[in-house]
């Protein structure tokens, strides 16, 4: 019946479903283990009115104009600039770490003589990666600031988040925040940044809204699914369609090389008696307790309630069946048997791994947007 089986309907599963749908004009299925659409993207409104983003805040931006287009189909958008604040030797300072960061942080005197030695060896608005910064720095006093960012910025919100040292993981994963030499203290700079105006779970239910794509939710793929020598059965029967896979790969082929390891989040979600709770979206706190963010949602969604909701992420070890494996753990030892699940999934013509999961890859959400677009492009249309 079905030419196309997508397991997973997040972002990825639900653009490579409505392009098969729409462009193909085939019929398509989309199995979801959990009860709702959306992935780690689902939000929806709380009672008191205000959306609340169920899996931690997610900000779209994105500097490809492509994806924002596409996007554009499914939803009209709130323009956004997202802030973040760090409680930082207990003050709060603007992330990522800028000139305004410096002179808030040390004396006047050092801030501007650290920013003049940055801006004669540095273009202004340029961005570097904290490992580079220290790696690079031969300079004394810009080595301290190096040195005073890693520990006051980086090393211990790292810890808490992964559960290792900034130089034990990729440096793609600390360079995602750099260090920005100007005085620019939006989170983001890419040239689109909005929020769906209806929120997120609405934006999906649109991009899947076609008669050739059916959902199944609350079913784990294992049920119907399952590999088996060296073919994929479907029903107990050979599959012979394409299979589109969005979740974890090493569960894929039953941990045969042992379970590639991710972390997860405990999420504290409160509801406050007061309008407002803190001065910006989201509050990083590197040094101080064991979260490691506060997200309000009224900043991302304003309404006129009087009340507010706050959400505050506990890093922890994913644990199957227990909670959410949120973030691929980049290490060197995990990608070596990453590639071995790879090479076993190379051995099937028809199957396409797709996403945070199957590809055991840190991506944002306009990153796999355009991964999944061009994914139909090159291998199924």
């Amino acid at each position: 019946m079905f030419n196309y089986i997508i397991v997973g309907a997040g972002l990825a599963g639900a653009v490579m479903a409505e392009r098969i749908a729409n462009i193909l004009d085939e019929k398509v299925l989309v199995i979801e283990r959990r009860n709702h659409i959306g992935g780690n993207c689902y939000d929806e409104i709380d009672k008191t009115g205000i959306i609340i983003h169920k899996y931690g805040p997610h900000i779209f931006h994105t500097n490809y104009k492509e994806v924002f287009k596409y996007l554009s189909h499914f939803t009209k958008w709130k323009e956004y600039q997202h802030h973040v604040l760090g409680f930082i030797d207990g003050k709060l300072v603007p992330l990522p770490f800028n000139l305004n960061t410096l002179h808030k942080l040390l004396p006047e005197a050092l801030a501007k003589t650290l920013e003049k030695k940055l801006l004669q060896k540095y273009d202004y608005g340029k961005k570097i990666p904290i490992l580079q910064l220290l790696k690079e720095e031969d300079d004394q006093d810009l080595k301290f600031l190096a040195n005073y960012i890693y520990e006051k910025v980086f090393l211990n919100y790292t810890k808490k988040q992964w559960n290792l040292k900034p130089e034990e993981i990729d440096e793609k994963v600390t360079g995602r925040v750099p260090i920005l030499f100007s005085r620019d203290d939006r989170y983001f700079q890419d040239r689109y940044q909005a929020v769906p105006q209806e929120g997120y779970t609405k934006m999906i239910q649109k991009i899947l809204d076609h008669e050739n794509i059916k959902i199944m939710l609350n079913t784990n793929h294992q049920e119907i699914l399952k590999i088996k020598n060296n073919k994929i059965l479907f029903m107990n029967k050979e599959y012979k369609g394409k299979l589109i896979f969005t979740g974890k790969i090493d569960e894929l082929f039953n941990y045969q090389y042992g379970k590639l390891p991710y972390r997860s989040l405990n999420f504290k979600f409160e509801t406050l008696n007061q309008k407002w709770y803190q001065p910006a979206a989201t509050i990083n706190y590197p040094n101080d307790y064991d979260f490691t963010r506060i997200t309000e949602f009224k900043h991302i969604h304003p309404t006129s309630t009087k009340k507010t909701i706050i959400l505050k992420e506990y890093p922890q070890e994913h644990i199957e069946g227990k909670n959410e494996p949120c973030y691929p753990i980049p290490t060197e030892e995990n990608q070596k048997t990453y590639k071995k699940y790879k090479k076993l999934a190379e051995k099937h013509e028809n199957l396409i791994l797709l996403g945070r999961l199957a590809e055991y890859h840190y991506y944002n959400m306009d990153e796999i947007v355009k991964k999944a677009l061009t994914t139909f492009k090159k291998e199924i249309k």
